[in-house]
């Protein structure tokens, strides 16, 4: 099941987003990034969202999704994603995007743009080409990965509107 997040569920995504965070494959967040400091990065308030997949009680993921920009840009919609590592290869990854795929539509987005996924991030990169995006651009050397060194970061865009 997929709902909104929670107050409550933030000590179930904490341990991962730190985690996540910790092993610098992902995410250009603060390593001393506190569960406080984290709350404020992950927890949308509207118009963004933040969701969770639950099964039997637990959170096997979530992802934040919103207005990639304020004012004349917010028609373009945004999205991060985190997988418990636990639940990685189950299916929780392209669930919650293509939940985010269609939040979006559903709200109006014109196209969704992600503005950093990390090149050395293979399985990422393959579930949002396989969800139709498509890579516009890399920033070389955008990224300090912990296992790879300097790399890329991809911009990647998928249009929403009645022309896609």
């Amino acid at each position: 099941m997929i709902r909104t997040a929670t107050d409550t569920d933030w000590a179930q995504i904490w341990p991962f987003l730190q985690e996540t965070v910790q092993a610098g494959e992902t995410y250009a967040y603060p390593l001393d990034l506190t569960p406080e400091a984290g709350r404020r990065l992950w927890m949308q308030a509207p118009p963004g969202r933040t969701a969770v997949l639950v099964e039997d009680g637990e959170v096997l993921g979530s992802a934040t999704m919103g207005p990639n920009r304020p004012g004349r840009g917010s028609h373009v919609g945004t999205a991060s994603f985190l997988v418990a590592p636990a639940a990685r290869g189950r299916g929780v990854g392209r669930a919650l995007g293509e939940h985010v795929v269609q939040w979006h539509r559903d709200q109006g987005f014109r196209a969704i743009q992600f503005n950093a996924v990390v090149e050395t991030n293979t399985a990422a990169v393959r579930l949002w080409r396989a969800l139709g995006f498509r890579i516009v651009g890399t920033v070389p050397e955008a990224f300090d990965s912990a296992a790879h060194g300097l790399v890329g970061l991809h911009v990647m865009h998928l249009p929403l509107d009645a022309g896609d």
